[in-house]
């Protein structure tokens, strides 16, 4: 890719995108991952959305990626299938979500893996779920388990600064 050619996320729509560029505006933080919950109004209609801190049973934890991503659906039917349109229609994708920001028109963030060259960066940059989740098996009831923050734009951490290297005299390590 020149400089002159800007990258897929910033020449196509969601829609001209291939499946693979696709799956790749995944950033792997598993906020996705975690249940919620809608609470009725008063009137009996959708409410309020609850996240909680709750993972799938499929997310793995460490890694915040689904252990069984191509056959979800047998084991967790109501697992979304993300599109264009999907994106654009539900509210309960965090708002850090690549498939969101671009469908928002927004750019992705530094630590997204497309833009820092590394699946680490969510996870340096505390974007991602690892280390604040339980698993579903061990939580009991759902509402136990309310928190904000899988709802909200993260402040990321500053990525570790890499020290520059050490050169020696005519450009040799010493």
């Amino acid at each position: 890719m020149s400089a002159a050619t800007p990258p897929f996320w910033q020449a196509k729509t969601l829609e001209e995108m291939t499946r693979e560029e696709w799956e790749s505006l995944c950033d792997g933080c598993g906020r996705c991952c975690l249940h919620k919950l809608r609470f009725d109004d008063d009137k009996g209609g959708p409410g309020e959305l609850g996240h909680t801190n709750v993972a799938c049973r499929l997310l793995d934890l460490e890694a915040c990626r689904c252990t069984r991503y191509q056959t979800r659906h047998r084991y967790v039917p109501d697992c979304v299938t993300l599109t264009p349109a999907e994106v654009r229609a539900i509210d309960w994708l965090p708002p850090s979500c690549g498939y969101r920001l671009l469908a928002e028109g927004k750019p992705l963030q530094w630590w997204h893996p497309l833009v820092s060259g590394t699946p680490d960066t969510v996870h340096e940059a505390g974007i991602s779920v690892r280390g604040r989740t339980v698993g579903e098996r061990d939580a009991g009831p759902l509402d136990h388990h309310l928190v904000d923050w899988p709802g909200k734009m993260p402040r990321p951490r500053k990525p570790a600064k890499v020290p520059p290297a050490k050169v020696g005299p005519g450009g040799q390590q010493p």
